[in-house]
This record gives structure tokens, C-alpha cells and sequence, in this order.
């Protein structure tokens, strides 16, 4: 069995001049290359289109790394595998130019920035979110990261109901998570299954010459990175055991990391219903106030895992009574690791097959059953924060294994529906930018509270 040693299998050594196979212009040297990484990971705000508009124009546009052929193949393959695809991206173009080592700092550089203003911030909220302003600051964040979650429904809905089986899909999958709680992992798979069936049952068929790589070089590579992966997770569970919030956390991330196709708001459901209703680490309201946080901070929006990491080990290492920087540190970086190691397993795996997979129809017929099941999932969230948000104290109840909810005494907030409807109206009417919307909904919330 053969491993490939550090990247593609034909590229050129760090610090050529020679162009890369597929990039028009010369391959940089690692140097320049990491002073681009950097860059791109510190703008990295705006959520994935955002960010791979600005790879785009860095790699494609201005350093011509790659052309456009190879950059849409790429990204087209990061859309087919689990795991944020601009994290994805980022780390196949790296690895396009400097094999592993490219890779892993392109991958990095691209997380760490905002990974560092996610921890910093969540020990902020723990320290002083009880504190007024703080608490009104993120009151008007919560109506505006509601109507963000609404408005990628509308912008996913129009891109993935391209057919009457994807409003099926994505309508059973909207009853099957909100009303029955089937797990999301099963949902993925059986929407891919039936995007491959219907495939097969219109006489769509892969097109021919298609010379895939050495299986035993796939293998290998795969194993390799697995092991990387899930081994110091094991170790983890051997030492502290099952029970323990780390390795909780540590198997709750990496089943969402082998699951999370469609992007980040398609796992956040999953991820906001474990962390609240079946392990109790934060509130609905809290679980808001994290998404919030990863709207404003620079890189991959999945990021807000490592707000629901730091929280749930700070809190239940140390009791009600207080909280431990160290425990929600040590959280920090377990969810990191469980979230985003699998996408060097992903790339490093798949990044030969690139232009061998590209436009495979089976392949992209089940990616656009998996869309359309993300649409359902997404209504399901969108549902699930408006409830806990505009009626407070909403209590969930079940009758067999049908879920329903019981409308509370009080009524609905009007103040988070008053702010909610701002906030759709700056960002679906006038079109202002996410982190602007936010900011305004921030500054709304403190007011209201001083005027209330």
C-alpha cells in the first residue's frame, strides 16, 4: 500500500517558478503563499459565499494559482463531502501547491483567526453576559440572526427546489426532523440515496474515460488521516471514560463532521437540539447568541461549535456555581479538533479526484437531494429559534413519538417581534449586509431596553 508523501502527485517543489498543472501563472513560494492564507482567513467574514468570493480573487483573479476550471471543479467536490466547503477549498488549494504541508497551512490559517475571536468572546459572554447592556447588546442580536437563518432558507430554497422530488424530499425531511426528531444523519443518508436512485431511474449515466487513482494510494491516504483524526479522541475517552463533557463533546462533533453536508445552517438544528434539549449545556436563547457571534467573526460560520464546546465544558466542569476558563478552553479545543481535522481526511483523500469526479451525475444527484433535505432541516430550525424566541417559556411535548409544542400563557414577545421584523426589513427589503444588520439589531436591543 502506497502513500503519497507530501501532496499531489505531480506538482511543483515549494518555490518554483514553474506554473502548477491547471494554474496559468507561476506557483508561489510557501512564504508567499501563507502571507495569502493569512489574509484570506482574517477577511473571511460573510459566511461561504462571501468567503469563497474572496478565494476566488486572490487565487483565480490576482495570483492566478488556478484557473477557473480547476477552482469550480474543487469547489464542486467540497460540495459533495461533509464539512464546511470553504474550509475545504481553502485547504485543496494549498495542498494544489504545496502538498501536505501547503494544505494543513492554508486550512489552518483560514480557521484560526476566527476560532481565536469565538474563544475570546465566549469567555466574555460567560464573564459578563449577565451583565445589562450585554444582555441587551444580544437581545437584538437574537431577532437579527433569526431573520439571517430565514433569509439562507430563501437563498438555498431557490437554488436546490430545481424539481418536484426535491419539494418531496425537502418537505418529508421538514416533518421527519421537526415533528418525529429523526436524526439528522439518517435524514443525509436517505436523501442521498434517493438523489442516486433518481438518477438511475432516468437513465442518467457517468460519463466514460474516467481513470480514478490507485485504490491502495486512496486507502492509505484515508487511513492515515483517520488515524490522525480519532486516535487522540480515543484517548481522550480511554482516560476521562464515556461520561465525561469532552468526550461527549468530542462524539457529538464527530458525527456532525462526517454529517454536515449543506453547510453549516443545515447541522445547526442537530447541533442547536443536542446542546440544548438532550444534553442541557446552554438555552435556545444562548445557543442564538453563539450563531451571533460567529456571524461577526472572521471564518467558517461552522465555528460556532467551538462557542458550544467552551460553554458546555466551562459550565459542567465547574457546577452551577461558577465557571473554568481552563475546562472551557480544553472544550474549545476538543470541538475544534473533532470538527475540522476530518477536513484534511476529506481533501487529502479526495483532492486527485477533482477533475476525474467533476459533474459525476449519480454523485450530483444525490448532492441535490441532500440540498433539498438542507431545505427541510433549515425550516426546521428557522421554526425551532422562533419559538424559543418570540415565546418565551414554550414547552415541548410529546404523544408517542410525535413532538408538539404548547403555546405559553403569556403570549408572544413583542419586543423580539417588533425587532425581528427590523431586522427582515434592513436585510430582505433594503439589502444591507449581515454584519450590518446585526450591528443596527444590536444597537436596537439596548435601546428598547433603556426605553423599557
Amino acid at each position: 500500500m502506497s502513500l503519497p508523501s507530501d501532496g499531489p502527485p505531480a506538482g511543483p517543489p515549494a518555490g518554483s517558478s514553474v506554473a502548477p498543472a491547471g494554474g496559468p501563472g507561476p506557483a508561489p513560494s510557501l512564504a508567499a503563499a501563507l502571507r495569502v492564507w493569512a489574509r484570506i482567513g482574517l477577511l473571511s467574514f460573510g459566511g461561504p459565499a462571501g468567503q469563497i468570493a474572496l478565494m476566488h480573487r486572490e487565487i483565480v483573479e490576482r495570483h492566478r494559482w488556478l484557473d477557473e476550471r480547476e477552482f469550480l471543479s474543487a469547489l464542486n467536490l467540497c460540495m459533495l463531502l461533509p464539512g464546511p466547503e470553504a474550509t475545504q477549498l481553502a485547504t485543496y488549494a494549498g495542498w494544489r501547491l504545496h502538498g501536505v504541508r501547503g494544505g494543513l497551512a492554508a486550512g489552518l490559517l483560514f480557521v484560526l483567526p476566527g476560532a481565536l475571536a469565538i474563544l475570546v468572546l465566549a469567555a466574555v459572554y460567560l464573564a459578563w453576559g449577565d451583565v445589562p447592556l450585554i444582555e441587551a447588546l444580544f437581545f437584538g442580536i437574537k431577532a437579527a440572526v433569526l431573520v439571517i437563518v430565514v433569509e439562507a432558507l430563501l437563498r438555498i430554497g431557490r437554488r436546490a427546489l430545481l424539481r418536484p422530488l426535491h419539494w418531496a424530499v425537502a418537505a418529508i425531511s421538514f416533518v421527519g426532523i421537526f415533528f418525529f426528531e429523526v436524526p439528522y444523519p439518517l435524514i443525509v443518508l436517505a436523501a442521498g440515496a434517493i438523489g442516486y436512485r433518481s438518477a438511475r431511474l432516468d437513465a442518467v449515466v457517468a460519463a466514460g474515460g474516467r481513470t480514478l487513482p490507485p485504490a491502495g494510494t486512496a486507502l492509505g491516504t484515508a487511513t492515515l488521516w483517520a488515524t490522525v483524526w480519532l486516535l487522540p479522541l480515543a484517548g481522550l475517552w480511554l482516560v476521562l471514560g464515556g461520561d465525561h463533557v469532552l468526550v461527549r463533546l468530542a462524539g457529538l462533533f464527530s458525527v456532525l463532521a462526517v454529517v454536515t453536508f449543506g453547510g453549516a445552517y443545515a447541522v445547526l438544528a442537530y447541533l442547536a437540539q443536542a446542546a440544548v434539549d438532550t444534553f442541557g449545556w446552554l438555552s435556545a436563547g444562548e445557543m442564538l447568541d453563539g450563531l451571533g457571534l460567529a456571524e461577526t467573526t472572521p471564518g467558517p460560520l461552522i465555528l460556532v461549535t467551538e462557542f458550544v464546546g467552551f460553554i458546555a465544558a466551562a459550565r459542567t466542569t465547574d457546577g452551577a456555581a461558577g465557571w473554568s476558563f481552563a475546562a472551557g478552553l480544553a472544550g474549545a479545543l476538543v470541538t475544534l479538533w473533532a470538527t475540522f481535522a476530518p477536513c484534511f481526511l476529506w481533501i487529502f483523500t479526495a483532492g486527485p479526484y477533482v477533475r476525474r469526479l467533476a459533474g459525476a451525475p449519480r454523485l450530483e444527484a444525490a448532492l441535490q437531494a441532500v440540498t433539498a433535505a438542507v431545505v427541510g432541516v433549515i425550516l426546521n430550525l428557522s421554526l425551532w429559534f422562533a419559538l424559543h424566541v418570540w415565546l418565551p417559556g414554550i414547552e415541548e411535548r410529546h404523544l408517542g413519538p410525535l413532538r408538539w409544542w404548547h403555546w405559553p400563557e403569556g403570549g408572544p414577545d413583542l419586543a423580539s417581534l417588533t425587532l425581528s421584523a427590523i431586522a427582515a426589513f434592513l436585510l430582505l427589503r433594503l439589502g444591507l449586509g449581515m454584519a450590518k444588520v446585526l450591528v443596527a439589531s444590536a444597537v436596537l436591543g439596548v435601546l428598547w431596553s433603556m426605553a423599557g
